[in-house]
Order: structure tokens, then C-alpha cells, then sequence
């Protein structure tokens, strides 16, 4: 029979394997992934959810198998037993990022895209969609005028009025960056605390920019308050 300490130490690892295991399992399927991922890379955290899985029956079959030298020691067993607690936690407590604060601590997204080989009618643009066209199109008089429907979380700006925001990421929240557009607020209106997402209707309005010249700012007609949407990160 296996030595009772490494039995236990063998039991605690498949404890906390398994755990571990659940952790990405349950991810994979309860959508708090899509606040910390994006969707393409998804499959391959339940792919390490079924391998971590593995491995924990493994170590069951270590535990009840044949005997072998007892090496097991306690400072091992507490390490374990932090490692199941953290599992349990993070099961029980799902992220719940704050995009503004995060946003607040990113370099803007200066991506420019050169062309764009397909664009949309205005109504159909989402914030990204605009913020790409702009960087394509640095004439705002050509967009001047233009119906607008998008949807963001109100991002805080220094020395400006808050912004209608997204984050852009190429595949989780390590390399998000922030993305948005200046909105004009109504006046006498409360503002929006951050991270408060928002559906806005309008069109784009021409206002003097700091440095000279003009620049598109989002007129609003309405503003709608509306939950985070499921899948919050933009590719």
C-alpha cells in the first residue's frame, strides 16, 4: 500500500489540480472568459481544463496504487492546500474588471489603418468602426452631418470631458488598449460615472480642435444607460 503521507500529498494535488481544472472548465462556459479573452483563444483554456483533469486523476491513481518511498512534507501539503483555496475563490468570486481604470493606465491604441477595404453605412458603425474610419479618413468634413449608433463605457479624460470608450485587444486583457470618441455631453446634465456603458444615438457634429482646425465629436439625440454587453472586448 501507498505510505499514508504520500497518499495524502498525492490526494492534495489531485485536490488542487481538479480544482484548478474546474476553474477552466467552468470558465470556458459561464462567459466570464469573454471579460478577460477573447473568444478565438477560449477553446484552449478548456483544452488545459481537460489536461489539468487529467493529471488530477492521475495523481488519484497515484494515491491508491502501488507503494513507493514516503517523500512527502508538510510544507509541500500547505502549498497545496493555498493552491486549492485560491481555485475556490476564484470559482466563487467572477472577474468584474473596471475598464475605465484599466483604460486610465494604457496607452491610447494608435493603430492606423491605411485602408479599409470595406465600410459600412454610418448607422451600421460601432465606436471601433468610426475611430478606424477616422484614422483612414483624417477629413472630418466628410463625416460631418453622418448618423451615429454606438455603444461604449464612459471613459474619464484629463482636462477633457469623458469619452465614449472600447477596448481593443489582441488577446486579453494584458494587451488591452483603449479606443474612443469625444461626445458631446448635454448641458446641465449629471454626468455618467465611469465604466457606465451607454447606447448613444446622434451624428457626428464638427467642433474646433485644441491645436487648430476641426474635429468630429458625437452629438447625442439619446442616451441610453445599458448593461455591460456579454462580450465587452473588441478584436
Amino acid at each position: 500500500m501507498t505510505p499514508p503521507l504520500l497518499q495524502r500529498a498525492a490526494l492534495w494535488r489531485a485536490a488542487s489540480l481538479g480544482l484548478w481544472a474546474l476553474v477552466m472548465l467552468v470558465s470556458s462556459v459561464d462567459g466570464r472568459l469573454d471579460l478577460l479573452l477573447r473568444a478565438v483563444f477560449h477553446p484552449l483554456v478548456a483544452l488545459a481544463g481537460l489536461l489539468l483533469l487529467l493529471v488530477a486523476l492521475l495523481q488519484l491513481r497515484l494515491a491508491f496504487g502501488p507503494g513507493r518511498q514516503e517523500r512527502g512534507d508538510r510544507r509541500q501539503a500547505r502549498t497545496l492546500l493555498l493552491t486549492a483555496a485560491i481555485a475556490l475563490l476564484v470559482l466563487l468570486l467572477p472577474p468584474a474588471p473596471s475598464f475605465a481604470d484599466l483604460a486610465g493606465q494604457r496607452p491610447r491604441d494608435e493603430t492606423a489603418e491605411s485602408e479599409l477595404s470595406f465600410v459600412l453605412p454610418p448607422a451600421q458603425r460601432s465606436l471601433t468602426d468610426w475611430v478606424r474610419l477616422l484614422r483612414s479618413q483624417p477629413d472630418p468634413k466628410l463625416f460631418a452631418g453622418d448618423p451615429v449608433r454606438i455603444s461604449g463605457f464612459v471613459l474619464p479624460m484629463e482636462g477633457e470631458p469623458p469619452q465614449l470608450a472600447r477596448l481593443l485587444v489582441r488577446c486579453c486583457l494584458a494587451d488591452a488598449s483603449p479606443v474612443g470618441l469625444p461626445v458631446h455631453w448635454p448641458a446641465g446634465q449629471a454626468p455618467f460615472p465611469a465604466d457606465q456603458w451607454l447606447a448613444i444615438d446622434g451624428v457626428m457634429g464638427l467642433k474646433p480642435a485644441p491645436g487648430g482646425g476641426e474635429r468630429l465629436e458625437v452629438v447625442p439625440s439619446r442616451i441610453r444607460p445599458i448593461p455591460r454587453p456579454a462580450r465587452p472586448l473588441e478584436p
